[in-house]
């Protein structure tokens, strides 16, 4: 329907976003639902940041393949348009215009969706060069990997011949990897940490591929050259010793932040630790009808987990389109130190688990032997909880890819734990149904790491006095 020069369209679900999660709850909503799906995307081809990640390592927990990143983009865009779902690239989604109705603009002019729910699947960004503070010369040949990634892949533009990369977790190896395509040697990687942010199956061949040396402990302190960049100040965050590294790019890696313009135009309560929406274990934020997945909640994991939150969250779009509520019993979930923040945030009883039955865990340490600890309203539940047993050495931080707000490091529980709502033996109204979740650790050095506990629907279990094994107490 067109109305002036706004055309009106009336679909049962809106997806902003046609990235992995977005397009995965498409393909899963289209032939369950009366009604249509209608997928928007400001870009001019959907898939999302795969479509210009050309190696591969996608489609690995979704889709059961080992795929390259155009090749698992261009299979989820079929599989969301043969179930069903219409998908409108071009489309800059600018404001909201009710509780359930949002406003773009399209080459075609603008269009007004009306739909019965909406689910918020934009995805996170790496930051830029002025977001991170880094002073010196406004120099050309600065990019995030986004950019480089599309400049190159897409583009099929040039670089320079030799590159610092700041930082040295899994997407810096892609980094990397476009680099070489684009016959750019990395001369460097730079992290703040103590040791590399990513799987030794990767960092240790990577070193040997590519040539190159990964310095821990240091940043880049000053960018020199104009209008080309000429080389970038090191410095070593221990001694505060500083050298200069000759280069003519400089890629910034990680440092995700979600886009969240929309959750915060629409005063969706936001996450402190993720700046990303609140959301509980149905993927509901706490405005009607409108649900978010993906990147958006976590920034940043890999895109088949993305892609395995857009199809968890069908259960409950579906049952909100039928004439469902949002059941009233909740806990909410604190993460203390060492953790930044647990995902999801809210637990509700009557809700199935989370997605892949799995909490995500950010730690800001390094963790090599982990134990998680899970306390209730005074109580700890090391037992029946998610710290029950130590996790094995294979199972163990010092095993997966981390960067200085992305580390993404299974933590997996041999043991599970489900928050107490029971009337008897549940939370307490001072705490308004609090769950802390801790870690007691041993360290060895310093850098985030993100977890997942495994999640069951175990009988609620005995509560006892806040643990201290190891020298640790957990947080209040």
């Amino acid at each position: 329907m067109t109305s002036g020069d706004i055309t009106t369209l009336t679909p049962a679900v809106v997806i902003v976003g046609a990235g992995p999660s977005g397009l995965s709850a498409a393909r899963e909503l289209a032939p369950r639902i009366n009604g249509d799906v209608l997928v928007l995307d400001r870009e001019s081809t959907a898939g999302g940041i795969p479509r210009h990640s050309d190696h591969p390592g996608y489609g690995i927990r979704d889709m059961r393949r080992f795929m390259s990143g155009p090749a698992y983009a261009r299979r989820l865009v079929r599989q969301a348009e043969a179930a069903g779902a219409k998908i409108l690239t071009n489309a800059t989604v600018t404001n909201w215009a009710g509780d359930r109705t949002i406003e773009a603009t399209t080459p075609r002019g603008r269009v007004r969706v009306e739909a019965r729910a909406v689910i918020l699947a934009t995805g996170a960004r790496e930051r830029p060069r002025p977001a991170r503070l880094i002073p010196g010369d406004r120099a050309h040949g600065v990019y995030t990997t986004g950019h480089l990634q599309n400049l190159v892949h897409l583009q099929h533009g040039k670089v320079g011949k030799r590159a610092v990369v700041v930082g040295a977790e899994l997407v810096s190896w892609s980094a990397a990897l476009t680099l070489r395509e684009a016959g750019c040697r990395t001369v460097l990687m730079t992290t703040e940490y103590p040791r590399p942010d990513s799987y030794s199956l990767f960092s240790v061949p990577g070193r040997i591929l590519f040539r190159t040396r990964v310095a821990t402990r240091t940043r880049v302190t000053k960018v020199i050259g104009r209008p080309e960049l000429r080389a970038v100040e090191i410095g070593d965050l221990d001694t505060g010793r500083r050298r200069v590294v000759e280069c003519d790019t400089l890629v910034l890696t990680g440092d995700w932040i979600p886009d969240h313009e929309l959750v915060r135009a629409a005063g969706i309560t936001m996450a402190p630790g993720t700046n990303g929406p609140l959301v509980d274990n149905a993927l509901r934020t706490d405005r009607p009808g409108v649900f978010a997945v993906g990147n958006l909640l976590h920034p940043v994991d890999t895109a088949d987990i993305a892609a395995i939150d857009g199809a968890h969250v069908v259960r409950a779009v579906i049952a909100w389109l039928r004439g469902g509520g949002t059941p009233a019993e909740q806990v909410r979930l604190i993460a203390d130190a060492p953790f930044r923040w647990v995902a999801p945030e809210i637990f509700r009883p009557k809700d199935p688990a989370p997605a892949r039955r799995r909490l995500l865990l950010w730690s800001d340490r390094y963790i090599p032997f982990p134990r998680i600890v899970l306390r209730q309203e005074g109580g700890s539940s090391p037992g029946s909880g998610c710290g029950g047993r130590r996790l094995p050495a294979g199972c163990s931080a010092s095993r997966r890819a981390s960067s200085p707000r992305s580390g993404r490091t299974p933590v997996r529980c041999t043991s599970a734990w489900r928050p107490d709502t029971s009337p008897v033996s549940g939370p307490r109204p001072h705490r308004s149904g609090a769950a802390h979740v801790s870690g007691v650790v041993r360290e060895r050095g310093s850098r985030p790491r993100r977890g997942r506990a495994a999640w069951h629907r175990s009988p609620v279990g005995r509560q006892s006095g806040p643990s201290t094994e190891h020298g640790a107490a957990v947080p209040a």
